[in-house]
């Protein structure tokens, strides 16, 4: 019948520490678990314990039957799920004497050094007993005592609904502060990070002290940093920050001793430390708490709660700041390995995703990354803005499927393996078939969305494939919003290609605004209503932003930067709401003009290469770029010479001023120029070396009907620096 009655978590694979839960009660009334759950906790830290346990003593049997446990599994729970009055353990022997007892000894087999007991105590006697199964052999001292019994009290007063607490054992004030306490821990239960446990030991442990100072320490590489504070103005937490652990105050001397420290005014602070007598009389406060954190047996750090007026400490109010130490020091230690790894999830994620979106003549982007809620802070959402040949870009956004660092990784190669595929100049059908083999070849259970368009400034035309993911939202410069309909082919991993080509032609200075679902799609909207919220969000904020349209380029990016706040805010105004990554990426493009436009036939025979230079030498001088003429004439003539010699016509010659000065030749054959390695006694072989050596950069694509040929050359500076500016 016991073991039926024992009800408690059971993970076989988790350390016996680790293990906690509320059991059920043995007759019709209900312990309340909330209160169970804190006394457990409180006990078990107050004293350093490895496991706890609540009985409640049986008025028809006069029995101890188990209400809850913590830090012990099922079976060793099972062992003591129901206690006769006669059975001589630590649990009995405390309900017979009424009183503390110790008891040592491994009583349960978990490698404890004894039990301590003492009962709950009820209006017509103690209803139950709280046992705490200590790690270490020596008997708990007197303020570990006096914090069990303010712990046992407190929980029999919640637990039995007493209008006050058995005499002797704590004060009606201890009584609110012991409840305090409990709150604390619940509060500090749910702190994530070492500002959380700050906040949660200002509100929770000032108040009923009457206490108006917090200040937090934590050891860093031999010194002590101030991490938190509350009451104190920060020119006096300078003062006492990155103190060396060599230096005599009694923040080191507790944690060289292990022990508190209570000062109880501005003189007693004086005798004690005299070196330090300036820095107290700085404090707006006369009196103090220094208390060390010690967490896993080593002292992590330490924390004074202060005081403004003078006072005498009693000796309840040591035991429960030196219990709170206690807490207060193993909730840092948590919230630190938190934020070290928080830190560590944000450098990932800095270094996956773009430091800087590049800004270019033909295109200036923002964009935002939102990880889901709380945690890790990584996930799978990507984007980027690409610099391609003839002064085109692609813009590409994506979603793995999942978050975490899992997802992290696998973003960060695909989003490797797409700059790799974009340096190829491969159609965006072609990139995203490349990119759906990768992710099929990861696993069945990974899938990916993604959206990636070529945008050329010449045409205005911008060319994507969507697999799996939310169309593109485009904003014209009169503010019209639109969203077209285009067919998606399934995610990366579940597709098979051919992959659809759509092509959108966009106004002069248009907006692209690509994004992930997590931004559009929550659990209150599918993904076309948060499409549709989107654009009425985009149709209100765009108009408010000045000069947007024709403001300078160096501008751009500020203003879309405002715009991605105004859209997050108004789509996610809840982050911890969603489980899902959310990114926003806003590109402002703009076309080539025509007068940065030469584009001339020519024949296919060895005449091209003069009348190539003819027409170089007459353009460049219309744009006033002489200086870039004669290496311009060079690299026309080699990359002509190529194509009548390994190719075939017709032949074009392009030549585009944007960023840099660029020169396109090209041609109706696919075959693939490549940089021969040659020797001294060769004639020829040379040709693609030199274009190497005298252009900024170079490459080939291929089109549908043959394949382009092209350089780069930097522009002068000062015409640089004009077209930068707009």
């Amino acid at each position: 019948m016991a073991a039926r009655n024992v009800r408690t978590e059971r993970h076989a694979e988790q350390p016996q520490a680790e293990q906690l839960g509320v059991v059920g009660t043995l007759d019709e009334r209900q312990w309340s678990a909330q209160t169970l759950t804190l006394a457990l906790q409180q006990a078990t830290t107050g004293l350093g314990g490895l496991g706890a346990l609540v009985h409640r003593r049986d008025s028809a049997t006069g029995c101890l039957r188990l209400a809850a446990a913590s830090g012990l599994l099922h079976e060793t729970a099972e062992t003591w799920a129901v206690l006769p009055t006669v059975q001589d353990v630590a649990p009995t022997r405390a309900m017979r004497c009424g009183g503390y007892v110790w008891v040592g000894g491994d009583s349960l087999g978990i490698g404890a050094g004894g039990t301590a007991a003492l009962p709950l105590p009820g209006a017509d006697g103690p209803v139950g007993v709280l046992s705490v199964l200590t790690a270490g052999s020596a008997e708990p001292d007197d303020e570990q005592q006096s914090f069990l019994g303010a712990i046992a009290a407190w929980a029999a007063a919640r637990l039995e609904g007493l209008p006050g607490m058995a005499p002797g054992l704590t004060s009606a004030a201890g009584s609110e502060r012991t409840v305090r306490m409990g709150e604390l821990t619940a509060a500090l239960a749910e702190a994530v990070t070492t500002r959380d446990v700050v906040q949660a030991v200002a509100e929770h442990v000032l108040p009923p002290f009457r206490a108006d100072g917090l200040v937090v320490w934590l050891i860093e590489c031999g010194r002590l940093d101030v991490v938190g504070a509350a009451g104190y103005p920060q020119e006096f937490l300078n003062l006492v920050d990155r103190l060396p652990l060599t230096r005599t105050t009694p923040v080191t001397d507790v944690l060289g001793t292990g022990t508190p420290r209570f000062i109880g005014s501005l003189a007693e602070y004086g005798r004690r430390y005299p070196t330090m007598k300036s820095v107290a009389e700085a404090s707006p406060r006369n009196a103090w708490a220094f208390l060390p954190m010690i967490a896993s047996g080593r002292s992590i750090g330490s924390c004074v709660v202060s005081f403004t007026l003078e006072r005498v400490f009693s000796d309840e109010e040591r035991t429960l700041l030196t219990a709170l130490s206690g807490l207060v020091g193993q909730a840092l230690e948590r919230a630190r390995l938190y934020d070290v790894e928080h830190a560590r999830a944000q450098e990932l994620q800095r270094g996956l995703l773009p430091r800087e979106l590049p800004r270019l003549p033909v295109a200036c982007a923002a964009a935002r990354y939102l990880p889901a809620g709380r945690g890790e802070e990584v996930g799978g959402d990507w984007y980027d803005l690409i610099p391609l040949s003839g002064g085109r870009v692609a813009m590409v956004i994506g979603d793995v499927m999942g978050h975490g660092i899992t997802e992290a990784a696998t973003m960060g190669r695909l989003r490797t393996a797409v700059r790799t595929l974009a340096d190829l100049d491969l159609p965006p059908d072609e990139l995203i078939g490349h990119l759906n083999d990768l992710v099929s070849d990861l696993g069945d259970d990974f899938y990916a969305t993604c959206l990636y368009a070529v945008f050329d400034p010449t045409t205005r035309t911008c060319t994507l494939c969507l697999a799996g993911h939310p169309p593109p939202v485009i904003v014209h410069p009169d503010g019209t919003v639109l969203c077209p309909h285009l067919t998606a082919d399934p995610p990366l991993g579940a597709a098979e290609p051919p992959f659809e080509i759509h092509e959108l032609h966009l106004p002069e200075e248009s907006l692209l605004v690509l994004c992930t679902d997590g931004l559009v799609e929550s659990a209150t909207r599918d993904v076309d209503h948060g499409l549709a919220q989107l654009r009425r969000i985009l149709a209100q904020a765009v108009p408010r932003i000045p000069h947007l349209w024709s403001g300078c380029q160096g501008d751009d990016v500020e203003r879309l930067e405002d715009l991605c706040d105004t859209v997050v805010s108004a789509l996610l105004p809840a982050r911890e709401q969603t489980d899902d990554d959310a990114a926003l990426f806003i590109a402002h493009t703009r076309g080539i003009a025509a007068d940065d436009v030469a584009t001339c036939d020519l024949p296919d025979d060895p005449r091209a290469a003069g009348q190539a230079r003819k027409y170089v030498r007459k353009q460049l001088a219309i744009w006033g770029l002489d200086d870039l003429t004669v290496t311009t004439e060079l690299l026309v003539s080699e990359l002509v010479g190529n194509v009548i010699r390994h190719a075939k016509g017709p032949m074009r010659l392009r030549l585009l001023r944007s960023r840099f000065l660029i020169c396109e030749v090209y041609d109706g054959s696919l075959s693939t120029p490549r940089i021969r390695h040659t020797s001294y006694t060769d004639e020829g072989g040379r040709g693609l070396q030199l274009v190497a050596a005298l252009s900024r950069r170079w490459g080939a694509r291929y089109l549908h009907d043959g394949k382009c040929l092209w350089t780069e050359q930097s522009l002068p500076a000062d015409d640089n620096a004009k077209r930068a500016l707009g």
